[in-house]
């Protein structure tokens, strides 16, 4: 019983990956800047990349036919999930902080740059 509720939630987290990463290959291709292109492949990565790995654990841990392999796959899939969760925010604001620092995609006219206000930028 169990069983089949971890593959239908997880099923169901893997469609939820293949939507956010379309919503990021959409933004990727319609936002203006440097800046807003790269929110829209931060969420392309977490979304299309965290929730499917979940989805892959649950799906593993709910099918009898692996046998113990799959607490392999499923424990593999749990721990990838979550140092993407952790690095893929850290690599995008060292891709946005030095985008930044270059002046390279800067975009004219700003509105507000708390870096430059505070004497961040060197």
């Amino acid at each position: 019983m169990y069983d089949y509720l971890l593959v239908i939630i997880g099923s169901v987290l893997l469609v939820i990956g293949a939507v956010c990463d379309v919503l990021g290959a959409l933004g990727m291709n319609r936002f203006p800047n440097f800046f807003v292109r790269l929110h829209a492949a931060t969420v392309g990565v977490i979304g299309g990349a965290f929730y499917p790995l979940i989805g892959t654990a649950l799906i593993a841990f709910g099918s009898e036919f692996l046998g113990t392999y799959r607490w392999f796959m499923g424990g593999c899939s749990l721990v990838s999930a979550f140092l993407i969760l952790i690095l893929a925010p850290a690599g995008s604001h060292a891709l946005a902080r030095a985008a930044h620092k270059s002046k390279t995609a800067i975009v004219q006219p700003k509105v507000v740059d708390h870096l430059e206000e505070d004497g961040g930028v060197k």
